[in-house]
């Protein structure tokens, strides 16, 4: 099927304006539900957020699951300083050094205001060479609020406290070659590749085999992820997230990638072999990785006790947690594999049960299945 290159730009484009770090997503989450309800995709959601939409197939057994986090990192207010600014503490893991000279929004109680993340020793002329050599922390970044405040009293008359969420301004910028650089493309660029897919198999009337379940979550930068809306008639769920491109990794910015292990552990075999085939035999370019630092919706939902096999698909991404780039063909790439995932018939029969016989279980090559010389 073809792909709607504009439709997964338009999305990405208004996913990335809606400020979503962490604890503050309601309003991206009602903009996905209406997205979904002009697909005419069913979807309840959870109390604090979580969205659970469905696909239905021809079976009601052997339910799979292709999830996003809606979520993105920022900060929140932790000290209003007596020079009249204001100290932070990141939401999500992110280094200082990428907040120095980010514009942002600090949502208090009553009102909205601008602001500007900036080191402690902001100007050259005032600190010489200082600026250069200042430790790099969030002890030694500030938040200078776009309004006339001097001292600590005048943040007090103007509604600022401990606990005001900082969303990050994402500044998106997509040019004719079709590189992407923007923040927060963890991961609203998967949730766009989510939606364009579904609309792809609605808008052809593509069958399914069984129901596919499409979920967002709301706290996968915070270490939550998909443990709420992951019920037990999932049997295997993909992650779509970004992945590292770095002269470390394998990954680029032009595949789409099979996350073999995380920081978690290794992904399910079967699940990442089937995925490896569905790449082969369509014509997907795609590589192979493995991540140190790195954990998902799929780690969160694993150590709950889930025992569904679940693997990690991801979009290459440069200068992860900071001010991020892609390219259209990653995201092309990843938007084909999960829309043939989808189309796939179950990895195993047997795993609509829980729990049940050896009968039908399947095997790892060993070395008497493989051709080895001695």
């Amino acid at each position: 099927m073809k792909i709607d290159e504009s439709y997964l730009k338009t999305q990405l484009i208004s996913l990335l304006q809606i400020p979503s770090p962490s604890g503050y997503t309601d309003q991206i989450v009602h903009h996905v539900c209406k997205e979904l309800e002009q697909l005419e995709i069913p979807y309840n959601v959870t109390r604090r957020g979580a969205i659970r939409a469905t696909l239905s197939g021809k079976s009601e057994t052997l339910d799979r699951a292709v999830c996003v986090h809606l979520d993105t990192l920022g900060a929140m207010v932790s000290t209003l300083k007596p020079n009249g600014r204001l100290a932070v503490r990141p939401i999500g893991t992110w280094s200082s050094r990428f907040a120095e000279g980010a514009r942002v929004t600090i949502f208090c109680e009553r009102e909205k205001y601008r602001g500007t993340l900036l080191p402690l020793k902001a100007s050259g002329h005032v600190y010489g060479s200082e600026i250069d050599t200042q430790p790099v922390s969030w002890d030694h970044i500030e938040l200078r609020v776009d309004a006339k405040c001097f001292e600590k009293k005048d943040l007090e008359n103007l509604g600022f406290e401990p606990g005001n969420y900082v969303a990050i301004d994402p500044n998106p910028e997509i040019d004719d070659k079709g590189f992407i650089n923007s923040r927060h493309l963890d991961n609203k660029a998967g949730a766009a590749m989510l939606l364009s897919v579904a609309r792809t198999i609605k808008l052809n009337k593509i069958t399914l085999p069984v129901d596919c379940h499409l979920l967002f979550t709301i706290s996968e930068e915070i270490g939550i992820g998909a443990t709420d809306v992951l019920y037990s008639d999932i049997t295997e769920m993909i992650v779509i997230d970004s992945a590292m491109a770095a002269p470390r990794q394998n990954t680029d910015e032009y595949s789409t990638t099979l996350v073999m292990m995380d920081q978690s552990g290794p992904f399910d075999y079967h699940l990442n072999n089937k995925l490896t085939k569905i790449c082969r035999e369509n014509h997907i370019d795609f590589k192979k990785d493995l991540f140190e630092f790195y954990r998902s919706d799929s780690a969160s939902a694993i150590e709950a006790g889930s025992g569904i096999r679940t693997a990690l698909v991801g979009f290459g991404v440069d200068g992860s947690h900071g001010y991020e780039r892609t390219h259209l063909a990653t995201l092309k790439n990843t938007e084909n594999l999960i829309l043939n995932y989808i189309q796939s018939d179950p990895t195993f029969k047997r795993d609509k049960n829980h729990i049940g016989s050896i009968n039908g279980f399947p095997h790892q090559p060993t070395r008497d299945t493989i051709n080895i010389e001695t």
